[in-house]
C-alpha cells in the first residue's frame, strides 16, 4: 500500500459507521492494520474483528499535506470514536481583531429592511459585519 487514506469502518446492521481514518505514506507490512495502535479501540467499538471492514482510497500523486487535509476534514466533520486524540484544531482562514474605535466613532449605516441603526457586531481583517438593532438584518461591508 502506498499514498492513499483509509477507513475502518463497523457495520451494525444495515448502515456503517466510521471508527478511525488513517493515511499512509508506503507500507508493505501485511500486518499493518493489526500491528495498528488504535486496533483494540476498533475492536472495542465494534463487538467483533468479524463486523470491522476496510475502505481504500488511492491518492497515488497527493502529498503527505494534501492526505492529512483529507483526513482531518473527514475527522472532523464524521468524529471517528477511535480518532477523538488526532482531532487537530483547525484553524480559520480569517482574523477577527477588536475595533479601535467606539461605537460612536464608527461610521452608521441605515437597514435596508427597517430603516435603523446597523451597528458593528464583528470586525474582520478586510470587512466588517453590521447587525440592524431592530430586525436583526445583517450586512457586511469592507473596511477602508
Amino acid at each position: 500500500m502506498e499514498k492513499l487514506v483509509y477507513l475502518i469502518l463497523s457495520k451494525d446492521k444495515d448502515k456503517f459507521n466510521i471508527l478511525f481514518v488513517g493515511e499512509c505514506d508506503k507500507t508493505d507490512d501485511e500486518s499493518f492494520f493489526v500491528k495498528h495502535p488504535s486496533y483494540k479501540c476498533w475492536i472495542q467499538h465494534s463487538g467483533s474483528e468479524k463486523l470491522l471492514y476496510l475502505a481504500i482510497l488511492p491518492m497515488f500523486e497527493s502529498n503527505g499535506d494534501r492526505r492529512k487535509n483529507l483526513l482531518n476534514k473527514i475527522v472532523t466533520s464524521y468524529k471517528p470514536a477511535c480518532n477523538s486524540v488526532d482531532a487537530a484544531k483547525v484553524k480559520p482562514d480569517y482574523v477577527i481583531r477588536k475595533s479601535e474605535k467606539t461605537n460612536s466613532e464608527s461610521e452608521k449605516f441605515s437597514c435596508l429592511c427597517c430603516g435603523s441603526e446597523m451597528k458593528p457586531e464583528q470586525i474582520l481583517e478586510k470587512s466588517t459585519l453590521f447587525r440592524c438593532i431592530s430586525c436583526g438584518l445583517s450586512d457586511t461591508k469592507l473596511n477602508s
